[in-house]
């Protein structure tokens, strides 16, 4: 180990979802996140999202759809209007927009894939800018 390396976490940097389609996926992703990719092959596909990587993986030994119970949550800034743009573009339900506390909402849809795709409106949070 590097004795000058930082041991912290630095914060989300990659959220890997299982694609079995990875056309399908790819499609349906740059809909949804209104861009195409930064990465597309064969094997992996990779969007950049606010400086995040959402990657799509068509090995589902690498990456079990969202059952497994692993959730990320993407930030919005309005969580009832994105989630009702997820659903109009196919993805289902999973647990509606609630506000959990101090203006923070969240939500959850299954992607077509069967991929849990999370959402959370929260104004404490923000980035820092470089």
């Amino acid at each position: 180990m590097n004795p000058t390396a930082n041991p912290h976490f630095q914060g989300l940097r990659t959220v890997l979802y299982h694609a079995p389609n990875l056309d399908q996926a790819k499609t349906w992703y740059s809909a949804v996140l209104g861009m195409p990719p930064y990465f597309d092959q064969p094997f992996y596909v990779g969007f950049n999202v606010g400086g995040y990587e959402l990657g799509l993986d068509p090995d589902a030994t690498s990456t079990p759809g969202g059952h497994a119970g692993t959730i990320a949550y993407w930030g919005v800034a309005d969580a009832p209007a994105a989630f009702a743009r997820l659903l109009s573009l196919g993805a289902m339900e999973r647990s509606a927009v609630q506000e959990v506390g101090e203006g923070i909402r969240v939500a959850t849809v299954f992607d077509p894939f069967g991929n849990i795709l999370g959402i959370i409106q929260n104004p404490h949070f923000s980035l820092p800018q470089p």
